[in-house]
């Protein structure tokens, strides 16, 4: 049992020197997790950063594979390539003295990504290991009425529920933001509940301006958008307009035009999980483990889709 005054999640991670921080969706997922890593590099922990990439690393040299499938990636690497979200964050740590490569983990189903997670445990020995999602639909059990974009997000979920060792956990941040991908958040809502009966949740947490952690997030969310003006990304731009303080809809891109936005202070929470337990409360977890490629991942969903009793979406009556 903890105290009121310490949260769950930090108790867990205390004793641990080495930790993971692991964007689970793709994209700049691993922006979302950059709050929580920095305060555990701040604790004086050893933090590995990597990400599910959605960029092309087939060509990369092979100087940058550390496995199959795992590429660490330097501010250097790629120069070529526009869209490179873990390029650009090793090219923001390092203007501020940070430890500067960031793991690629290749989009593939869950046996082979599971072996490059298990690699990248191995070669640094990780103690810990934090999923991090940008939104909620890493909290969807299947059967709501409306599932985001979960391929990439639960494929690592099922790759890390595979390996046993470290402590595995989840943090999702941006409450809201996946209901442009029809997400009912009122459903995310029961599932927490859910979760929290079943003694998997851990708490929430905010991520506040004045904090030491969230000034630099905002200025690395900034210097991201910089990096990949033609793709900047929706849901840390969203974050970090919330942390800021920023209410409504707040239009900082382009490619939001024409979608009426709702910032607000709900978007700037970490809520935290223990990963096993979200595991078991995903219903097609079984049918995505044997999977090599992320189509077979899609296809599984898409064929438990039709097989199972959708929850229609809960409206939240406030």
């Amino acid at each position: 049992m903890t105290t009121l005054h310490a949260h769950p999640l930090f108790d867990r991670l205390a004793s641990a020197r080495r930790i993971l921080v692991a964007g689970a969706g793709g994209g700049f997922d691993i922006y979302a997790g950059l709050p929580l890593a920095l305060s555990l590099m701040h604790q004086g922990k050893e933090v590995q950063l990597a990400n599910l990439t959605f960029s092309a690393v087939e060509g990369l040299p092979l100087e940058s594979w550390e496995a199959p499938d795992l590429a660490v990636i330097t501010p250097d690497t790629s120069p070529h390539q526009p869209y490179f979200p873990e390029r650009a964050l090793a090219r923001w740590l390092t203007l501020h003295g940070y430890p500067d490569a960031v793991h690629a983990l290749a989009r593939v189903g869950v046996q082979p990504l599971r072996a490059a997670y298990r690699a990248l445990i191995e070669r640094y020995d990780i103690d810990a290991v934090v999923l991090v999602d940008g939104g909620t639909d890493i909290l969807m059990r299947g059967d709501e009425s409306g599932l985001g974009t979960p391929e990439e997000d639960l494929t690592s979920v099922a790759a890390l529920a595979g390996i046993e060792g470290p402590e595995r956990l989840v943090v999702s941040i941006g409450f809201g933001v996946d209901a442009y991908h029809g997400v009912s958040h009122g459903l995310v809502l029961e599932n927490i509940a859910a979760l929290e009966r079943a003694g998997a949740y851990l708490g929430a947490f905010s991520v506040p301006r004045t904090s030491r952690e969230g000034a630099l997030f905002l200025d690395a969310v900034a210097h991201a958008q910089e990096q990949t003006p033609d793709h900047p990304s929706i849901v840390n731009g969203s974050i970090a307009a919330a942390v800021r303080g920023e209410f409504g809809d707040v239009q900082f891109t382009s490619r939001t035009k024409g979608s009426e936005l709702f910032v607000n202070p709900l978007m700037a929470l970490y809520f935290a999980f223990e990963l096993d337990g979200l595991a078991a409360q995903c219903l097609y977890l079984d049918r995505i483990e044997n999977t090599h490629l992320m189509r077979q991942v899609s296809s599984a969903i898409e064929v438990f889709r039709e097989e199972v009793r959708q929850r229609p979406p809960r409206r939240i009556p406030h």
